[in-house]
């Protein structure tokens, strides 16, 4: 049986804190099963990718970052991309600024969740 690796645990622990919420945009992430993300959204299968759960390194491996608790966040895959695919990465902190501001103009992820729940009594 294979083990975690210390990064899934940390990225695990990561998501359990913030209630399964991408540090950045604070939008639902998945672990396991993009189907039932895709049903519960009512978003593509492929949409669903967007949403998957990350660990991502508040300060980046290669600048000395280390898989600590305290340097490991979750991230969507969207966001951890995006923050990554840049000439020059922003930190953690502008990034999320950065984020939280195309939200609010409704510029950021390319679909739009729609929560679905199940009828109560």
């Amino acid at each position: 049986m294979k083990s975690n690796s210390r990064i899934q645990i940390l990225r695990r622990r990561a998501a359990e804190n913030q209630r399964w919420q991408c540090y950045y945009c604070q939008q639902p992430m998945w672990e396991t099963d993009p189907k039932i993300f895709s049903a519960r959204f009512r978003v593509t299968d492929r949409a669903a990718l967007h949403f998957r759960c990350t660990a991502e390194h508040l300060e980046a491996r290669c600048d000395g970052g280390r898989d600590t608790e305290e340097n490991v966040v979750a991230a969507c895959l969207y966001c951890n991309k995006n923050r990554h695919k840049r000439k020059r990465p922003k930190d953690a902190v502008s990034y999320g600024d950065l984020v939280r501001s195309r939200m609010e103009q409704g510029r950021w992820h390319p679909v739009a969740l729609t929560h679905i729940t199940a009828p109560t009594g």
